[in-house]
């Protein structure tokens, strides 16, 4: 999982941030849509690992003050990255479990760093029940999941058949581009 970690709040100029924002850092009194505006980025964040990180939690002053769902990572025009993702609210397991908690990493001069949640753990989606930490399948079990579900038509002559008789493009008749 990843923490946002924000500085104290400081003015900025809109027309040199990538998101026209007028303050960037934590401050008493932030709306939702306001911190998470300000911690969605952007951010340095080199490497594959914050594309494999599903949720966020936003720390101001050593206290989660927000978690979020990462839908993806996008590049900003300024060469860095930002989040894009929605606001989790109580309910959610990872806002539950961390807001209004101290900061998992505690303070941290590097705004974005990682720790390991109990809450990033779930099944493979192939169905075989194991635990994974990142992605959608275990290695090789993508694979698996398509073959079964081949296997499940017929063969892999019938899944062609059958899917291309089923698909249906946007405009309601049956894409013959196969």
């Amino acid at each position: 999982m990843i923490q946002i970690t924000l500085g104290r709040r400081r003015s900025i100029d809109p027309s040199e941030d990538a998101f026209a924002r007028s303050q960037i850092g934590w401050t008493e009194g932030l709306s939702d849509q306001q911190l998470h505006d300000i911690a969605r980025g952007t951010w340095v964040m080199p490497g594959e690992r914050v594309e494999r990180e599903r949720f966020a939690v936003v720390s101001g002053d050593v206290i989660i003050r927000q978690a979020m769902e990462i839908d993806r990572i996008v590049d900003t025009p300024d060469g860095r990255r930002a989040f894009e993702g929605r606001i989790l609210g109580p309910g959610h397991p990872v806002y539950d479990r961390y807001v209004g908690r101290p900061a998992p990493n505690g303070a941290q001069q590097n705004p974005i760093t990682y720790f390991k949640s109990p809450l990033d753990n779930r099944k493979c989606n192939c169905g075989c029940g194991k635990p994974i930490e990142r992605g959608d399948f275990l290695p090789g079990h993508d694979q698996r999941a398509i073959h079964e579900r081949i296997a499940r038509v017929g063969t892999v002559m019938d899944f062609l058949t059958w899917f291309d008789q089923t698909w249906k493009t946007e405009e309601g008749h049956q894409d013959d581009a196969v």
